[in-house]
Formats: C-alpha cells, sequence, structure tokens
C-alpha cells in the first residue's frame, strides 16, 4: 500500500475494531468503483449519526452479515467525503483523524477546512 494521508506522509489506519474503510482493512484509501469515496477518518458523533440516518445511511443498526457491529458516538468510521461535506455545511460534521485521511480527500476540500475539524486527543 502507497497511499498518503493528507499531509503527504504514509496513510495510517483509522480503525481495526470494527475493520472499517471500504476494503475493511482499518485504512480509509478508495478506489475508481468506490462510489462513496471512503476517504475521512472520522470519530463519529451522535448529532452525525443522527444526521446520516435522515439521509439513509443508518450506521447504528447492526448489519452481521457484513461484520458490521454498528457505530455509537466516539467509534472511528472511514466516511464518504461527500457525506462529511455534506454534514459540514449544516455544522454536524465529525471530528477528523487527518493522518488516517486520505489526501484524495484534498481534490474535495482544503486542508485548512479538514484541520479545523481535527481531532486532539
Amino acid at each position: 500500500m502507497n497511499e498518503l494521508n493528507v499531509f503527504g506522509q504514509p496513510l495510517q489506519s483509522c480503525c481495526n475494531n470494527p475493520a472499517t474503510g471500504y476494503f475493511r482493512d482499518g485504512f480509509c484509501r478508495t478506489v475508481n468503483y468506490d462510489l462513496g469515496t471512503h476517504i475521512v477518518c472520522a470519530i463519529v458523533t451522535q448529532e452525525f449519526l443522527d444526521y446520516t440516518k435522515t439521509k439513509g445511511n443508518d450506521l447504528f443498526t447492526p448489519i452481521p452479515h457484513w461484520n458490521f457491529p454498528g457505530l455509537q458516538p466516539g467509534s472511528k468510521w472511514c466516511l464518504c467525503i461527500s457525506r462529511w461535506l455534506e454534514a459540514e455545511r449544516v455544522g454536524k460534521a465529525p471530528w477528523v483523524i487527518l493522518e488516517a485521511t486520505d489526501q484524495k480527500a484534498l481534490q474535495y476540500t482544503t486542508l485548512e477546512k479538514l484541520k479545523s475539524y481535527e481531532y486532539k486527543k
């Protein structure tokens, strides 16, 4: 794997429990056939989970046959850049882990905007 994060450094893992990312390998990376472009590593909030559910993406409910346990506030998850931007426009965007966010995110938004949501440990 040679993907880079928004700082131009090697992409870090977002989360392995639950396994996230388009490939369910813990990394927020994408390929051309990933229509959602799952490249933002986020720490989801109740507000974001409620919001995305109203848009038809229920991340609360477990889906056992996909090994998806359902998310809770504080869970790390690779989000679609379009959903993150949509949530940001309405004031519901979750925190972002920049080291685990693919540099392709910079094709959709600025590093400054992402930094304004940077998760600080």
